[in-house]
């Protein structure tokens, strides 16, 4: 899935590169590199079953938190621990997203979708580099990334309309869904096994 999803934020950051919050992003990724080997050593020792689960549950509760309007300043801080703990996540799951995206939910959606695909192309090319150097990464996997990389394309150029909709005072409706999902799938992942 890591290889995938390079290809998604780098069109996203071809079109809303105006938006990026640079600042936030260093931090974030700054952060992540820590997350992301701590992420590989995860990979290497435990039950993908029990990852999945406990990356789920613990993105599920982040909604809930959010939801309750517990809101986090976007700050060195916050981004540090956002980047350190979706490079946990990510590296272990190929789920990263829902601690920055969850941080970023109340600015504008120009600015979380430019920020967001960012941080999701230089953090997943970052974990398949540190998967690959602790030999976490096979060619069978690879040739799978490779083959789902159209699929991604057809779904940015379908869903890129979109776009309006969701701006239209619906992007941090649409955020939390997203992460919602994520969170879902991988609870039921981890019991389906």
């Amino acid at each position: 899935m890591l290889i995938a999803t390079c290809v998604l934020p780098a069109f996203t950051v071809a079109v809303e590169w105006r938006g990026i919050d640079r600042h936030g992003l260093f931090w974030a990724v700054v952060g992540r590199t820590p997350g992301s080997l701590a992420g590989v050593w995860l990979v290497a020792t435990a039950d993908p079953e029990v990852i999945a689960g406990g990356v789920g549950a613990m993105v599920l509760v982040a909604v809930a938190l959010s939801v309750r309007e517990v809101r986090v300043r976007i700050r060195r801080r916050s981004l540090l621990a956002a980047g350190l703990v979706s490079g946990f996540t990510g590296t272990a799951t190929s789920i990263g997203g829902p601690p920055v995206a969850l941080l970023y939910q109340h600015e504008s959606a120009s600015r979380i979708r430019g920020t967001l695909g960012a941080y999701f192309l230089v953090s997943a090319l970052m974990s398949l580099g540190m998967l690959a150097a602790g030999g976490e990464l096979h060619a069978d996997e690879a040739a799978a990334g490779l083959w789902l990389m159209p699929f991604v394309v057809v779904g940015f150029l379908v869903g890129r309309p979109l776009c309006r909709v969701v701006d239209a005072g619906r992007m941090r409706t649409a955020l939390l869904a997203v992460v919602t999902v994520s969170g879902a799938v991988l609870l039921v992942q981890s019991v389906l096994g």
